[in-house]
């Protein structure tokens, strides 16, 4: 019997690469016997919100014990409007806890690809993320959220923020290959999240 399980989720046009800080956390959590994961979301150069929530709500579905739910970028959008869905139809919270890195800031919307996901005029403070805690990791540098995630989202969500200063979209090519805070957390929420230099 499975006492949690994790749900990582990725962003736009990430085929779930070897290397990237996701992947390499998807292996670390299974060799430690943990129930893990990390699909690949439908159309991933092109993806449809409509579609991406299902698929997520369908993996949520196969989930036991506590719902651990790590998105990077896009996915945390993603999250977003499944959890405004949720709460327009009286759903309770669809995970625990909840890990988001690196969303897009309201300029990433500009891009027709994901215009469909965009978070602007959402009700972020009447937003409930997951049932226990959330977190948020973000640069201070991050090109696809200009204003910064920390004061963008951080404070309008009343969540916890670790600011990874100079660290960019929290990528492989900044640096995050294996990422052992993100590792941490997922084992214990008290651990903060830290850059990887």
């Amino acid at each position: 019997m499975w006492t949690r399980s994790f749900l990582i989720l990725h962003g736009v046009e990430n085929r779930r690469p070897a290397g990237h800080w996701q992947h390499e956390l998807a292996m670390d959590l299974r060799e430690r016997g943990e129930q893990v994961f990390y699909p690949q979301l439908p159309e991933t150069d092109r993806p449809k919100l409509a579609d991406w929530t299902d698929a997520i709500r369908a993996e949520l579905a196969l989930m036991r014990g506590e719902k651990i739910v790590l998105c990077h970028s896009l996915a945390c959008a993603a999250w977003m409007h499944l959890a405004a869905a949720d709460a327009a139809s009286s759903n309770p919270a669809s995970a625990d806890r909840v890990l988001l890195v690196s969303p897009p800031g309201p300029e990433a919307y500009d891009w027709d690809v994901i215009a469909g996901f965009s978070t602007t005029g959402m009700d972020l403070a009447g937003l409930r993320l997951a049932g226990h805690s959330v977190r948020l990791a973000c640069s201070d540098n991050d090109p696809y959220c200009a204003d910064g995630a920390a004061e963008q989202y951080g404070r309008p969500l009343g969540c916890e923020v670790d600011l990874l200063p100079g660290d960019g979209h929290i990528t492989f090519t900044d640096g995050y290959g294996r990422w052992p805070s993100a590792l941490a957390w997922c084992l214990d929420e008290t651990e903060r999240l830290t850059p990887n230099h």
